[in-house]
């Protein structure tokens, strides 16, 4: 689920009321935060890694950290969260989940809206009367608002295939937001073939899924035993 807005428009504030909101709901929350300035660490023994380390990790007995000299998409550090949902402040660009939007007095909520809003907070006295998304309050709402993540929250693979319909994920992901379309809809998500490598589904177009599922079909059918049906098969790389 995105939170967006300009700066001091409220994003981190609602993301920490929100968090301890879902939390209450027995929900593992994660979080990512998009930030247009360096990340900046006090001078500590990681910050003399930093200095000629490509990337570096730590461990503590509190948690663990790692530290990439590069920026990462979105859907990259994704892969390194865990929990039952993830909380994304920022990246108003991306268009393959829902958001939420934070609104100043001085804003055009044209910039913002982009037909993925589920509701919008702050002040909405630019608005047109035609926003189909609930306006609610960060403060007095944050039980409904809260309710709404966990109703609404999806995160498409962003692939573009074109397999559900559409030409676009962000066009599906709008129909999702609507209520016409569900992430049951996405067939990247959903084919006959799931590859999960760490736990983790890989998204896969259903042209590839079509070869993947085929060519081991086509292999298997050759073996003493072997049965249509469900069918796992684990692979251990070791590097």
């Amino acid at each position: 689920m995105g939170i967006i807005g300009y700066k001091k428009s409220g994003k981190t504030s609602l993301l920490v009321k929100l968090a301890q909101e879902l939390v209450k709901s027995g929900l593992t929350i994660s979080s990512v935060k998009h930030s247009s300035g360096q990340l900046d660490l006090p001078k500590t023994d990681t910050t003399l890694h930093k200095q000629f380390s490509k990337n570096v990790g730590a461990i503590t007995p509190d948690g663990s950290a790692i530290f990439l000299q590069e920026p990462v998409s979105l859907n990259e550090m994704l892969d390194f969260l865990r929990g039952d949902l993830v909380l994304v402040e920022g990246f108003k660009g991306e268009k393959t989940f829902p958001k939420i939007v934070c609104l100043r007095p001085e804003d055009d909520p044209e910039t913002l809206l982009d037909g993925l809003e589920i509701c919008i907070v702050g002040d909405t006295s630019r608005l047109k009367p035609n926003i189909e998304a609930p306006f609610l309050d960060s403060d007095k709402d944050i039980s409904q608002i809260a309710r709404l993540v966990i109703e609404k929250a999806f995160k498409l693979p962003g692939l573009d295939c074109g397999a559900c319909g559409y030409d676009t994920c962000y066009d599906m992901a709008k129909n999702i937001v609507k209520g016409s379309k569900t992430i049951d809809d996405c067939r990247a998500l959903m084919s006959g073939v799931q590859i999960e490598i760490d736990g983790k589904i890989l998204p896969i177009k259903p042209f590839v899924s079509d070869i993947v599922q085929n060519t081991i079909e086509g292999m298997l059918s050759a073996l003493k035993g072997y049965k249509k049906g469900k069918i796992e098969i684990k692979i251990e790389i070791r590097q």
